[in-house]
């Protein structure tokens, strides 16, 4: 097996001194034959704080059609009995125009904005790993598949070589068969 310079010298078009720390990790278990995939994703969730998971629930509910079903319904209750009870004269706990709703509205968006911008920011960490160790993979795959066409290459010259000297080979034992011939043929004339 050839050794990373080579190899960088070879498929990459470059110095070893020039690779980078990604591209040498890649030679160095290319040429030691060990795997390169792992998921990206169950190893950065073993790195999670607990505010890290919480975030990105609150984030996943915050944005799923039960939260926005749920808040409906509170809301439609919300303004609904306080109308209700501003109607019956009975005093409503929030009359219109609603000014603590507004206020508790403003308090949930004021907390679940920078919890979901979090949530985001982890998720755009992970996919900026995950795009770096598919390139690994992918560096990884095109230098097996450029080791196989030399194989292929290497395996293709050998068979020519060994056809020609066949082939040169029955040319010589043809050569004698004819020259076999004309030696022992009666001249007609």
């Amino acid at each position: 097996m050839k050794d990373i310079a080579t190899l960088a010298r070879q498929f990459l078009h470059t110095k070893p001194e020039d690779l980078t720390e990604r591209e040498r990790r890649v030679l160095e278990r290319f040429v030691e034959r060990r795997r390169i995939s792992r998921n990206v994703s169950k190893m950065l969730d073993t790195e999670m704080s607990f505010g890290d998971r919480l975030a990105d629930k609150v984030a996943a509910f915050g944005g799923s059609w039960t939260f926005i079903i749920i808040f409906f319904v509170v809301l439609v209750l919300w303004i609904g009995g306080n109308t209700l009870l501003a109607a019956g004269k009975i005093g409503a706990i929030d009359p219109y125009p609603f000014i603590f709703l507004n206020l508790i509205l403003s308090m949930v968006a004021a907390i679940q904005a920078p919890v979901i911008m979090m949530s985001q920011n982890r998720q755009a960490t992970k996919d900026r790993a995950a795009a770096g160790y598919d390139y690994e993979v992918n560096l990884k795959a095109e230098l097996e598949i450029l080791q196989l066409h030399e194989k292929l290459d290497e395996m293709r010259q050998n068979q020519l070589t060994a056809l020609l000297e066949q082939q040169a080979a029955q040319l010589a034992i043809l050569e004698k068969l004819v020259q076999t011939k004309t030696d022992g043929a009666p001249e007609v004339g």
